[in-house]
């Protein structure tokens, strides 16, 4: 299912991957203790500045700061914007 949605100059619209709800060692985190991911998939990129091309392509797996981008909610799902220069890196 494509989105609706196209982000402009050097944005990005990340998937956040699910938060752990279990430890290593076995132990379940409760819903009120679970940290928000760091870890998600790129759904849709801009093109990029005249000075700096994006890098990050649709598919990627990257690493974001803790408390980057802008949470959105669409059709059901949430998303993170943000810039590109807030991805740390692609794994």
């Amino acid at each position: 299912m494509a989105l609706n949605i196209k982000p402009l100059a050097d944005r990005v619209l990340i998937e956040p991957a699910p938060a752990e709800t279990k430890t290593a060692s076995g132990i379940i985190i409760p819903d009120n203790a679970k940290e928000k991911p760091q870890k998600g998939t790129v759904v849709a990129a801009g093109k990029g500045t005249k000075d700096e091309p994006i890098t990050v392509k649709v598919g990627d797996t990257v690493l974001y700061g803790k408390y980057a981008g802008t949470e959105l909610k669409l059709e059901g799902t949430d998303y993170l914007m943000m810039r590109e220069s807030d991805i740390l890196a692609i794994i």
